[in-house]
């Protein structure tokens, strides 16, 4: 991939990083999950994953 490429696909995942802690927040709001805990640490893994994902995408065209 390019440069821009990597840059693009490291703000896409960023994006669905962000999408997945606002997602949890709102639901939360409006409905009472039953076992919460499990919520948030299964969606604040998930978006960590993909900030991490993200971040490494950007921070590529550094190390060329």
């Amino acid at each position: 991939m390019t440069e821009q490429a990597d840059r693009e696909f490291g703000k896409w995942l960023m994006d669905i990083a962000k999408y997945v802690i606002t997602g949890i927040l709102i639901g939360s709001f409006f409905k009472s999950f039953d076992e919460p805990k499990w919520i948030y640490i299964i969606g604040g893994v998930t978006a960590l994953l993909f900030l991490i994902a993200g971040l490494l995408f950007l921070n590529n065209k550094k190390n060329k």
